[in-house]
């Protein structure tokens, strides 16, 4: 998976976990290659700090770091905010991440007739810098292997529940002892699982709440080519941000935990190491798992999302504003990849080497000798939550599903309210939300939202969904939803009072169209949840016994799925084959230019105005490269250095062949993209005249 497709979404990641189990249709039936060789490094190389893979740096690169080089690379790498990585590039504090990172919060210190969209913005001095209130970044100080801990809880579990419960107790004891720990005092603990429960970890981070804006570059640059550009190579895009952290009102002391800025860069076929926090994975999932995904889960995910992108891009137009564009670019980033995801289940290749996988694991299994069949098992219990169709998504209460299914929610609480005979304080309570949510009714687009909710729902209804053509009556969705929001009386506030006034019976009963609406819907939403609860502990449980058959196979040989907690990925600058012809390595900002100009300086490939009369200097310097790195959402950010621990490249990005590393990582077409050092160093020295900030990060001008 390319390594902006959620980093910065919590959108993203609310729908995964929202869709995770949610069924629609019967399966289709899909080929897979059987002439295909595995790999251990089918599950990648975003290795943990704690489990380095030393010996294998030592036989593929003839490196072998020492504990100086490792305690250097966690040190000076950062989680930025909840959804990004960074890295200090000065002894100043001064921390580097992507555009796409910042773009959000840089706009939260425009003043007053500024607009940072359209200039960019730089400090020129210490004293500009501007401090976005909220905004942190953790530094990952101390691990604790606390394997053993949790082990002492699980082993004496019987059942998959008891098992389930054990792990939370273990874990949740772990974080109060270690918040009291010699060493671990006034530090941020999380515990992390590894390989579903074969290793856990306890993280300490020292978190820095003082963060301050240096230099951002314009969004039509930072966001160079939009979404046509997105997840491709080439790529021409400064995604760069500056930031600096303060501790006690100054600019914090990094200096023992920097990477210092290489402007020269990689080389092509130099070993280049990303160090970030991927934000989350599915390598170890089963290919009935897969299946599910594919016929299920991110088909329904697909259309949702570009539904809402359509409408959220006709608001824009009507009426721009820098929140809608934040939202517009988060949405066109994750349905795009979303779609590589889908098309990547589709393919005969990938799924047929997760089936030889699977296929090799069973073969050395202990428990499958025995006649233990954790993957039947949990193919069953996919089988079995799949009749549940696609209400666990589609009518989650989740703001983006529109103002109609919430207000739906609070009709049908206040009706259980009426029935239970409940408080005048609880029942006044649930008609003030009714009425802040019936206000929303008269949106503009709430009708259309609305539409689309009834389309949905009719597009992954199941034969048996009689609810869906009982709100319908053999009306287009945008008819049923024009009529429905016309006809209600929640939009009148005496026919509302009159409507809430009623008896408990009577107004379960009345046939207004949000009553009914309620009444249809809830229960439906209420059914899917029991049913995916109630075998939410054996999926889980089984889920682990199938991850600690593959370790046993592997071991720490092979690194574990991506947790947002700090990885290294290793890799080398290499081209690829690329529509018919070889990607370079790297583009120019030559090339940049001639995007501008072959496309007429037509948006999104318009360049701002100050970089209309760029250098000699600057076109020759190189902008974006390549590399087999392994990243994902979450890695955006992510510092690329070289094996002296200097900075060559800012991670951003990867091509549209690596959104398949969601599930494998294929060295020979996946490709992590970052903003080269000599590109960054380019635009600071002759667009952004940053020179103080060149001169602290030690390069000479």
């Amino acid at each position: 998976m390319a390594t902006r497709a959620n980093q910065k979404s919590p959108l993203l990641l609310f729908a995964l976990f929202f869709c995770a189990a949610t069924a629609f249709t019967q399966p289709a039936a899909t080929y897979y290659a059987t002439d295909v060789e595995v790999s251990r490094f089918d599950y990648g190389k975003m290795w943990a700090f704690e489990h380095a893979p030393t010996d294998y740096f030592r036989e593929t690169y003839n490196f072998q770091p020492d504990e100086a080089w490792w305690e250097k690379a966690r040190l000076a790498s950062l989680r930025f905010a909840s959804w990004c990585s960074a890295s200090f590039i000065s002894p100043n504090g001064l921390i580097l991440t992507n555009h796409h990172c910042s773009h959000g919060e840089a706009g939260k210190v425009a003043r007053q007739g500024e607009d940072l969209d359209a200039t960019g913005f730089y400090a020129a001095t210490l004293e500009e810098e501007r401090r976005v209130p909220g905004l942190f970044v953790k530094q990952l100080v101390k691990i604790a292997d606390i394997t053993d801990y949790v082990r002492g809880y699980t082993r004496q579990a019987t059942t998959d529940e008891e098992m389930v419960a054990k792990e939370k107790q273990a874990l949740r004891a772990a974080v109060e002892e270690y918040k009291g720990k010699a060493g671990w005092e006034g530090l941020e603990v999380e515990t992390v699982t590894y390989y579903s429960g074969g290793r856990y970890s306890m993280y300490g981070y020292k978190r820095y709440g003082d963060v301050r804006l240096v230099l951002l570059p314009e969004l039509r640059i930072g966001n160079y080519g939009g979404d046509p550009d997105n997840f491709t190579y080439p790529r021409y895009n400064l995604d760069m941000t500056l930031w600096r952290v303060y501790e006690n009102g100054q600019p914090l002391n990094s200096s023992g935990f920097y990477f210092p800025l290489d402007p020269q860069g990689p080389a092509e076929g130099e070993a280049v190491f990303t160090i970030g926090n991927p934000g989350s994975t599915e390598r170890y999932r089963t290919v009935a798992q897969m299946e599910y995904d594919r016929d299920y889960r991110y088909k329904i995910l697909k259309t949702w999302l570009h539904n809402r992108l359509e409408l959220k891009r006709a608001q824009y137009e009507e009426n721009p504003s820098h929140g809608l564009l934040d939202q517009i670019l988060t949405y066109a980033n994750s349905d795009k990849a979303i779609g590589g995801i889908l098309n990547a289940l589709q393919d005969p290749v990938l799924m047929g080497k997760k089936k030889k996988m699977e296929e090799l694991v069973k073969s050395k299994s202990k428990a499958a000798a025995k006649g233990g069949d954790y993957w039947k098992e949990l193919a069953e219990e996919y089988k079995r939550i799949g009749g549940y169709k696609s209400e666990n998504f589609l009518l989650a209460p989740n703001p983006d599903n529109g103002a109609t299914l919430q207000l739906a929610y609070a009709i049908h609480a206040y009706a259980q309210a009426l029935g239970a005979e409940a408080s005048e304080m609880e029942l006044n309570g649930l008609k003030v939300q009714i009425k802040n949510l019936a206000d929303g009714l008269n949106g503009p687009y709430e009708e259309k939202l609305f539409a689309l909710l009834l389309e949905e729902l009719q597009a992954f209804a199941q034969p048996d969904d009689d609810y869906v053509q009982q709100i319908l009556k053999g009306r287009a969705p945008a008819v049923a939803a024009r009529e429905i929001l016309s006809e209600t009386g929640f939009t009148d506030e005496k026919k509302r009072e009159k409507l809430l006034d009623a008896k408990p019976k009577k107004f379960e009963n009345s046939k207004d169209p949000l009553i009914r609406l309620s009444m249809a819907l809830i229960p439906e939403y209420q059914e899917s949840q029991m049913a995916f609860s109630a075998g939410e502990a054996t999926r889980q449980a089984l889920e682990g016994k199938i991850a600690n058959e593959v370790y046993q196979v592997y071991g720490l040989s092979i690194p574990p799925d991506a947790t947002f907690t700090l990885r290294l990925a290793d890799g080398v600058v290499r081209d690829y084959a690329y529509n018919g012809t070889e990607a370079p390595v790297k583009t120019t900002y030559f090339g940049l230019y001639d995007r501008h100009y072959s496309n007429d300086g037509a948006y999104p490939w318009d360049l701002p105005q100050r970089w209309l009369n760029p250098p000699a200097e600057l076109l020759r310097s190189p902008l974006n490269f390549i590399s087999t790195c392994d990243s994902t959402g979450g890695n955006s950010g992510s510092p690329m250095i070289n094996k002296k621990g200097n900075l060559v490249g800012l991670l951003f990005d990867g091509n549209i062949e690596s959104l398949s590393g969601n599930y494998i990582y294929d060295v020979e077409s996946n490709r992590s993209i970052g903003v080269h050092a000599g590109g960054i160093v380019a635009a600071m020295k002759h667009v952004y005249q940053a020179g103080r900030i060149l001169e602290e990060m030690g390069v000479r001008q």
